[in-house]
């Protein structure tokens, strides 16, 4: 178990912050909002790690946190609708989902394999100086256990995160209170999430109102789909040898030409899910096929196996 250190909302604090998260560590951070659980985004294993601390079950597209337009522009598409929006809220409690730049060293656990980011910057003062101190992009989804409350006083935050995770950033209470409103930007601009900036106040910005769930024409949540970004090849799930025409990938005991984790580490498995699909999806090549040795339904394998399944599901 991790010793969960309280970090002074100093310099040094930030400092000390800023080492824990380029050695790959984990620290809840204060925003306007609620407290994000903080890692780099651009570092797989640390990703994974926030799947692991909070018990998510699901590998959903996490929230990337900056500190400016100009570090925005390294990793997304800012559309002339989004600009207009970042003008007005930014920084600020509102995310937007942007088109993904090509070559942004984002970690596909981020994006969860879409071609989309969602992005914001935050305006809690200590958030800005630890991601300008840090020199990273930081995901940070709540810093509480999947599916408790969301935590907004560093007590809330070691309630449920002690010991799993390196560090709290003391900013004192939240000013917001509720997470960030969620606008879809990569086409007709629609409402995924109510949040922080009221919708009307995002519609006056606009001049034009937003697609709102339910409409038909919304984009689904992200990660919500059955089959969901699955690779080009077939996938059959919990095998133990492969079939003529199949790559195997293996888990544990099982070997296959390639490996989530040899040693069965559920970590690793999780931080090369999305690479290790890619590679076995250019393997098996037109018409072919992946099989996946059986990953324990439990911890982080309960992500996984949410993931493959998705992946595994029949196509629309």
């Amino acid at each position: 178990m991790t010793e969960t250190r309280i970090l002074a909302p100093d310099p040094a604090g930030i400092i000390e912050a800023a080492a824990i998260l380029n050695a790959g560590g984990l620290v809840a951070m204060p925003t306007e909002t609620v407290y994000g659980l903080a890692a780099n985004a651009g570092d797989d294993q640390a990703v994974a790690g926030i799947y692991a601390a909070k018990n998510r079950p699901a590998f959903n597209p996490l929230i990337v946190h900056l500190p400016d337009l100009a570090a925005v522009e390294r990793y997304a598409v800012l559309t002339p609708a989004a600009q207009t929006l970042a003008a007005r809220f930014w920084p600020g409690p509102l995310t937007m989902v942007l088109p993904l730049r090509a070559g942004a060293r984002l970690s596909p656990l981020v994006t969860a394999g879409l071609s989309t980011v969602a992005i914001r910057l935050p305006a809690h003062p200590l958030a800005q100086a630890l991601l300008r101190e840090c020199g990273l992009p930081l995901a940070a989804p709540s810093a509480n256990p999947s599916g408790r409350v969301s935590a907004t006083r560093p007590d809330h935050v070691l309630a449920g995160l002690a010991g799993r995770i390196d560090a709290v950033l003391d900013g004192g209470a939240c000013t917001v209170g509720v997470e960030s409103t969620i606008i879809a930007m990569d086409g007709a601009a629609a409402l995924l999430r109510p949040g922080g900036v009221p919708v009307e106040d995002i519609e006056a910005a606009l001049g034009q109102p937003l697609l709102l769930p339910g409409d038909p024409a919304t984009p689904k949540a992200p990660g919500q789909l059955a089959s969901h970004y699955a690779p080009e090849a077939g996938v059959r799930l919990n095998a133990t040898e492969a079939r003529p025409g199949e790559v195997l990938v293996g888990f544990g005991a099982v070997k296959g030409q390639l490996a989530l984790s040899e040693t069965g580490d559920l970590l690793e498995a999780a931080s090369r899910l999305f690479h290790v699909l890619r590679e076995a999806d250019a393997l098996a090549g037109p018409g072919g096929a992946i099989a996946f040795a059986p990953v324990p339904e439990q911890g982080l394998g309960r992500a996984i196996n949410d993931r493959l399944r998705r992946a595994a599901a029949p196509r629309p």
